[in-house]
């Protein structure tokens, strides 16, 4: 053992704090949000199941000893959207039932049974992507891997379970066969959609494109900010004559560093702070310029001291200010400087590589396999490529202007398994419907078909991304400026997750199968002119 050093955290005790803060009022305000709109009784009882859920999630997390990291919290955030969904899911059915005029227990019991294959499809998707991910990704893509498959299952027990019992027991008593499953304010919210969303899909379509064109022109041009995970840099041992939280020393170098990573190491008055600036220059002159920031930076901290002080260390006696000697153990200022490696080498990148594109081939062939028909596959798929894409363009376009830091890091990476397990679960619900609606109508223009599922979904896409965003949008804003570019990816995730799956996924599928079927009319039509040549020729 050469060094041995005691590090801190890099979230301060205050981000923690206001992180699960936020947290926990966000959660609340979902709670809050399925009584409003499903009603007391059943909001209560979805209320309770998330409850439950929450209260899984953790205990089966805390018996594997397994380590909370961003990627993990990534995982549980999307995993209650999902568990939200499902809840969601069963209930917008049931309002359906009941609307047909079927009594309650009745219509519950079919709610149940008709959503089990939407709620069952979403999460075997996200399951196989985690179980993926898990085999093949390392560090931080196993973490979320790990958080995602746990969350899932317990998502599904509490959804499909304790509800469901809850629900058994309450409709015991005729006191609860009233249940309308709405309110009189959300009775008639997404009732009779009759938007054209097949028709105007080119116009959205269209959108996209230049959207997806900017991106890569932007990716081209300006390129991605890569954070210290993937680049190294320059650690820096500064040491203050007062305790310091991380928060605090990366407000007042992130204007000259444009972004650096501070940990606590030791004691509460000693950070390390790490950056990557100019890390492909070498020579005196860099790391000179370097320390010159750092002062420029912490001088506020360190009253009274030269620069020259501050980067030979210091010592201060009665008031007075004197460099250091060699036989000086109290000193302050910066204490030590090494450059190091990138944390994700490049074995771990191409493990996560290998990762998502199994995973999204996974999710292609099960889909395949559920739905019979390639179109949907493919609709899937591109809606994916769409978001991704969209996201990797918004962090190249802004990361120079944001008030945060728009690194790409660990926890990017998290962010964007995240965008992809959301988007793949509102879509797969989406196409779900569709597949019903077309079994029921066999005759029907598919257009009418995929508008119908449309609309009678739009209510279920709602309740779910609004819930989901809640979450991300209150940890967002009192978080903390640590973790604000990861939550950030996330809310743009979701948004462009329930875009794609009604504008993008859709008429993707619908152009394919509207092909399929034009490419079968036309054989059908070229069979029956050569069976009438045959006819004539026979006839002759």
């Amino acid at each position: 053992i050469v060094q041995e050093d005691i590090v801190g955290p890099s979230l301060g005790q205050e981000a923690i704090t206001n992180g699960f803060i936020s947290f926990l009022v966000a959660f609340c305000m979902i709670l809050i949000y399925m009584v409003f709109y499903y009603g007391k009784t059943p909001g209560l009882v979805a209320d309770t199941a998330l409850i439950a859920n929450v209260v899984l999630i953790f205990g089966v997390l805390a018996s594997f000893k397994a380590v909370l990291t961003l990627p993990g919290i990534a995982g549980i955030v999307l995993t209650l959207g999902m568990a939200v969904d499902a809840n969601v899911l069963i209930y917008e059915r049931t309002r359906e039932e009941l609307r047909s005029g079927k009594e309650v227990k009745t219509a519950l019991s079919d709610g149940y049974s008709n959503s089990y294959s939407a709620i069952f499809d979403s999460n075997i998707t996200s399951i196989l992507t985690g179980i993926i991910l898990f085999y093949f990704g390392t560090g931080p893509i196993k973490g979320f891997a790990t958080t995602l498959i746990i969350g899932l299952l317990s998502s599904l027990f509490t959804a499909l379970l304790i509800s469901r019992l809850i629900f058994e027991w309450l409709l015991n008593s005729e006191k609860y066969n009233d249940l309308t499953f709405t309110t009189n304010i959300t009775k008639n919210w997404f009732q009779n959609i009759t938007y054209d969303f097949m028709k105007n899909s080119k116009k959205f379509l269209t959108v996209s494109g230049i959207c997806l064109v900017v991106s890569i022109i932007s990716l081209a041009v300006n390129g991605l900010k890569p954070s210290i995970d993937f680049t190294g840099g320059r650690n820096y041992i500064v040491r203050f004559e007062n305790p310091v939280t991380p928060e605090e020393v990366s407000s007042l170098l992130n204007k000259q560093f444009d972004g650096v990573s501070v940990v606590t190491i030791g004691s509460s008055n000693q950070v390390r702070i790490s950056t990557n600036y100019r890390i492909e220059d070498e020579g005196n002159t860099v790391d000179d310029e370097i320390e010159a920031l750092l002062y420029e930076g912490l001088k506020s901290k360190f009253d009274g001291v030269s620069k020259d002080q501050f980067i030979h260390r210091y010592v201060r006696n009665n008031g007075e200010v004197k460099t250091a000697g060699v036989d000086d153990d109290s000193t302050f200022g910066i204490q030590s400087s090494a450059k190091v490696g990138a944390t994700m080498a490049h074995d771990i990148l191409e493990h996560a590589a290998w990762a998502v594109a199994f995973a999204l081939i996974g999710i292609f062939l099960y889909l395949l396999l559920r739905f019979r028909d390639v179109a949907f596959s493919v609709g899937s798929i591109a809606s994916l490529v769409h978001d991704t894409l969209l996201i990797f363009g918004v962090f190249s376009l802004c990361y120079k202007f944001m008030p945060f830091d728009m690194s790409i890091d660990q926890s990017f990476v998290a962010a964007i398994l995240t965008v992809i397990g959301y988007s793949i679960n509102d879509t797969v619900v989406i196409f779900d419907r569709i597949r019903e609606y077309r079994k029921m109508y066999p005759n029907r223009n598919q257009s009418e078909v995929f508008n119908e599922a449309l609309g009678s979904t739009l209510s279920r896409t709602f309740s779910t991304s609004l819930s989901s965003g809640i979450v991300l949008v209150i940890i967002f804003a009192f978080g903390g400026a640590t973790i604000r570019g990861f939550i950030f990816a996330m809310l743009l995730g979701i948004i462009f997750g329930t875009y794609s799956s009604i504008f993008i996924a859709s008429p993707i599928a619908r152009f394919i199968l509207g092909k399929k079927a034009e490419k079968s009319t036309k054989e059908i039509a070229l069979e029956e002119k050569e069976a009438e040549k045959k006819n004539e020729l026979t006839n002759a």
